[in-house]
């Protein structure tokens, strides 16, 4: 069956000539973008594409087909921007401060689908730390700000929830306990440390802190979350990090839980002009029916390395 998303990524693989590229501007897994393609070039009864060895060529009929889709694609923008219009929406402008982490995995999807259904709004996104963020927020710099951990009297968004875990050189002792077991806070804190920041305020040193411990040996502290792993696989200590900024290449690292779990929770927050503003109210409006969809269907939203993909659905 045939959806809006079949023609927004017909023009969006035409236009880059690369079927992973399109599929990411859409949303969707490559292997996803490929089997919507061909169930449509089934439907249509003609082929779109040609395969050739780097790029993706467009058949005759194909460009037909694709020059209606443009037309489809660009008659529902204008119909959103009519319907924005009358709400009071068109031309609004919103300033969004995250930190870099949830640029990467939270805010792809979310910004994209904002965009597509209020093509007249202008999305601005301003990088900063966590602590730069709330100071931000605090003077109005920004109508929206993403929040680690939020306070329930903060009327947040959640965006979604990560899980903190111990990472240890493949060899190391503790990793030989069956991985459902996890390790302790205690027993991570003892060992030889690689103290990962991520450019936030909310790191490995707080938590073990608040649980009561100490550090006594940090061998080395860094920004990164990939360059902590990289010290942990080349044997000078442990590190904390957020699951969702593990490497995909985990070879040389044993990856363990805590136990107990400690998570990070993401929450969308407004300042005093986001509470006032109606395009700041619209894509808060947005956030909570997914989040209510969500919930309805079991499930939970937790940022991963994948946040960018998505499912043939989206319109």
């Amino acid at each position: 069956m045939m959806n809006l998303l079949h023609w927004r990524l017909l023009v969006a693989v035409a236009d880059a000539g690369n079927v992973s590229r399109g599929a990411e501007r859409v949303g969707i897994t490559q292997s996803g973008a490929s089997q919507a393609i061909a169930q449509l070039e089934a439907a249509l009864g003609f082929q779109v594409f040609t395969r050739e060895r780097r790029r993706i060529g467009v058949t005759a009929l194909g460009e037909q087909a694709i020059g209606h889709a443009r037309a489809m694609v660009a008659h529902l923008d204008a119909i959103r921007v009519l319907s924005d219009d009358s709400r009071g929406l068109k031309g609004g402008r919103i300033r969004l401060a995250c930190f870099p982490s949830v640029i990467a995995l939270l805010l792809p999807g979310l910004l994209r689908d904002f965009r597509r259904r209020h093509p007249g709004i202008e999305l601005v996104v301003l990088e900063g730390t966590d602590e730069e963020v709330e100071e931000w927020l605090d003077a109005g710099t920004v109508e929206l700000g993403v929040v680690l951990n939020p306070a329930p009297g903060r009327a947040a968004a959640i965006l979604g929830r990560d899980a903190w875990v111990a990472v240890l050189p493949s060899g190391h002792p503790l990793g030989r306990r069956a991985s459902g077991n996890g390790v302790t806070l205690e027993e991570v804190a003892a060992l030889p440390f690689i103290l990962a920041t991520g450019g936030c305020a909310e790191h490995g040193q707080g938590l073990v802190e608040r649980a009561g411990l100490r550090l006594p040996d940090v061998r080395v502290t860094v920004r990164d979350w990939a360059s902590a792993c990289m010290l942990v696989r080349e044997g000078m200590g442990a590190a904390l990090v957020p699951e969702s900024t593990l490497p995909e290449d985990q070879r040389g690292l044993r990856v363990m839980q805590l136990s107990p779990p400690v998570h990070r929770e993401f929450g969308l927050v407004c300042s005093d002009a986001g509470k006032a503003s109606r395009p700041v109210q619209a894509l808060l409006a947005g956030l909570r029916k997914n989040d209510s969809a969500t919930r309805r269907s079991g499930g939970h939203p937790v940022p991963t390395r994948n946040s960018l993909t998505g499912s043939a659905g989206t319109s």
